[in-house]
């Protein structure tokens, strides 16, 4: 089950697992150690009910010495003020309390770096940076992550490390207040996500294609969007991939490289772990991964395994995502379904088992479900009955 540090701070690492493991029926902990800002209603927390995280924050103390070849720092959240290590404590009780231990990371999705570093961010075809998400091209945020994945896996006793967002990042949804009278459709969403930054486009024009051409179409295209009353609407477009846009050959070229640097960025950051730590890519849906400059049969080879979020999905289309992530995943490696356990996206005990079975049945390994903090105690039932509902047919691991 996915947790944040300061639920186990203020609940008690005995509390918490004793609900996990008593109340879920959940085998392992993955811990947030590298996050983004937001607003989470606590509702079992006994000290706050609302929490403001510190934008950009890790939660484990970090080997400085690590990142002494990294222009980019990492910054301890004031949550371990006063000595506190959550994900320390847990990996000194794994083995005698009997529950595996991974580290949810949050990779190039870093405002506070990307404020303090400009140059390391995404920039959008007219030049604007999105301060939100670092480049995967960029070499400051490729040494970063490589030192941030070496010192977690080096000094904790992880299991595994999921990686979240090792990956250009859509427009939309990234940031606080954000505003947006054009109405973008996904389409226009993703022009906008396009990253011609300085790295982009000397990689892209090493690799032969031309990201100066390119550029100037998806201004173009833009500015169609710009100017109309009412946004071009996008049936069919996630579905055709890179495909659909055959008639734009230098647009196509380079939407082609735009795979390289996230496929590279997991190759390094897998070099970078240690072996003993498996590594997972998050929170892909892989037939939409492409947005996102993810090609899920690249990443798969270079990573452990994938982790495919199925959160507001009904259950035959969990079982569509899944049976589709099955069929690209290299053969063997694992695969896990993530639930997200709100209302009324997940109504009941019953609909979150229905969609536990068709994950299953479709060929996942492994369940993850979010969120430990966020959602009422009595919800734990509902993941215990889906889980031993799985347990039951035979197949989950």
């Amino acid at each position: 089950m996915w947790i944040y540090p300061w639920d186990i701070i203020d609940m008690g690492t005995d509390k918490v697992l004793q609900e996990l493991q008593e109340g879920a029926h959940v085998g392992g902990l993955s811990v947030a150690t590298s996050y983004h800002a937001g607003r989470f209603l606590q509702p079992r927390s006994p000290g706050r009910k609302v929490y403001f995280p510190e934008d950009g924050t890790i939660y484990f103390e970090p080997d400085l010495r690590m990142y002494r070849d990294s222009l980019l720092k990492p910054q301890v959240s004031s949550l371990l003020s006063g000595g506190k290590d959550p994900l320390r404590e847990l990996a000194a009780l794994k083995k005698a309390r009997n529950f595996t231990l991974n580290g949810w990371t949050v990779c190039l999705h870093n405002t506070r770096l990307g404020m303090l570093h400009p140059d390391a961010c995404t920039q959008n075809a007219f030049g604007d940076r999105n301060f939100y998400n670092l480049c995967p091209s960029n070499p400051l945020c490729i040494s970063y992550l490589g030192a941030l994945v070496k010192d977690l896996t080096r000094h904790y006793a992880l299991d595994s490390l999921e990686l979240e967002s090792p990956n250009f990042m859509g427009f939309a949804h990234e940031y606080h207040h954000e505003k947006d009278g054009v109405g973008l459709s996904t389409y226009g969403d993703f022009l906008m996500s396009l990253c011609f930054c300085p790295e982009c486009r000397k990689k892209a024009s090493a690799a032969g294609a031309d990201p100066g051409r390119a550029q100037e179409s998806v201004r173009k295209r833009m500015e169609v969007i710009f100017e109309r009353d009412v946004p071009l609407g996008d049936a069919g477009f996630v579905e055709k991939g890179i495909d659909g846009f055959a008639d734009d050959p230098g647009l196509r070229k380079f939407l082609q490289w735009r795979f390289e640097p996230v496929t590279e960025l997991c190759r390094v950051l897998r070099a970078s772990a240690e072996p003993r730590t498996r590594i997972y890519f998050l929170s892909l849906v892989t037939a939409r991964a492409w947005l996102q400059g993810i090609h899920v049969e690249s990443v798969s080879r270079e990573c452990d395994g994938l982790v495919v979020c199925a959160y507001d999905s009904t259950p035959e289309q969990v079982y569509r995502d899944i049976l589709d992530a099955a069929s690209r995943r290299v053969p063997g490696k694992y695969l896990a379904a993530g639930f997200r356990v709100f209302h009324p996206e997940t109504r009941d005990a019953a609909d979150l088992t229905r969609k536990v079975q068709q994950a299953v049945r479709a060929g996942a390994d492994g369940l993850n479900f979010y969120n430990f903090g966020l959602i009422p105690r009595s919800r734990l039932s509902w993941i215990r009955e889906s889980v031993e509902a799985a347990s039951a047919s035979g197949a989950a691991k």
